[in-house]
């Protein structure tokens, strides 16, 4: 191939969820739904324990980074996809597409951290109940927010830093609705044996880490939980814990459903169709999650309602 096709490409094209013009319309009104249910749902659960001073305790403190992060991590694909169909155009600068793998990766890292440290939280508090304010204290749960934030960061950083060594060719077209990292490496022109490398190590440490300490976690605390005698006791001490483990759940179901599709089938159109799942569906429903199941932040989210609710 000759040496022009291989210049500083500026563009990348999306291929998107499908190339059908008469589903565009709906594909657009489906994820601006979906994507404005997810910002408000999270951004409700920010402002509810804010403005709550029941709910300013370690576990809560959590709850509201996770929502947080939700919100960047839909944010960081579903525009694009949106503002794409609306000119029905597939491009996205070279520039426009790092950010995006950067930042995917960011906060898919994040909610994966984040999900932990909130196992941890619950062992400490079922496994450890008089000593948990000591143990949780403020200055605790800042650190392990930031240690997530500064590792995620780091090896997301590392990854970029790998792939701006990469060539591309002109027109290079992206079998997906956003850049991610595995499929713009499969487009490269160039060798990506070292980036494909990175990319499994990291995936495997980022995955196997929080999941051990996850499944470690609960393991104390059924554990902790046979050796109680009262049936209430056990009932109430696991039932803060149905919430975290609902989210636990569809994020590491969808992940793993995603990437066992793509490991049995080919078709990179059903690939990105299925990745769909813990890309938007899982951030739109973790607010339902934790506001359903949990009777203080129902009770944060009606105060908050009746305050901006203004009295007739």
């Amino acid at each position: 191939m000759e040496a022009g096709n291989h210049t500083e490409v500026s563009e990348f094209l999306l291929l998107g969820l499908s190339e059908d013009p008469e589903l565009q319309p709906l594909l657009f009104g489906v994820f601006l739904s979906m994507y404005l249910v997810t910002v408000l749902g999270n951004l409700l659960i920010i402002l509810a324990i804010s403005s709550d001073s029941h709910l300013h305790t370690p576990m809560y403190f959590f709850l509201s980074n996770l929502s947080f992060v939700d919100i960047c991590f839909i944010s960081t694909t579903i525009p694009k996809m949106l503002v794409n169909n609306q000119k029905q155009s597939k491009d996205i600068s070279y520039i426009g597409c790092l950010s995006q793998v950067y930042f995917f990766m960011v906060f898919a890292g994040m909610d994966d951290f984040l999900l932990t440290v909130m196992a941890y939280d619950r062992f400490v508090a079922i496994c450890h109940p008089l000593h948990y304010v000591v143990i949780m204290n403020p200055r605790l749960c800042c650190i392990l927010v930031l240690t997530c934030w500064l590792i995620i960061l780091s090896v997301s950083l590392f990854h970029i830093l790998l792939m701006v060594r990469l060539t591309f060719c002109i027109g290079t077209e992206i079998p997906h609705f956003f850049c991610e990292l595995a499929q713009v490496l499969k487009v490269a022109c160039s060798d990506t044996l070292i980036n494909n490398i990175s990319l499994y190590v990291a995936t495997a440490l980022l995955c196997a880490f929080p999941l051990t300490g996850i499944l470690f976690s609960y393991s104390q605390i059924v554990s902790s939980l046979m050796r109680m005698s009262s049936a209430g006791g056990k009932y109430k001490a696991f039932s803060t814990c149905g919430s975290h483990l609902s989210a636990v759940s569809l994020f590491y179901g969808t992940s793993l459903g995603v990437y066992l599709s793509s490991a049995v089938t080919h078709s990179s159109q059903r690939s990105s169709v299925t990745s769909v799942m813990y890309t938007v569906v899982t951030p739109m429903l973790n607010p339902f999650i934790y506001s359903l199941r949990n009777k203080d932040v129902k009770g944060a989210l009606g105060r908050l309602l009746n305050r901006a609710t203004p009295c007739v």
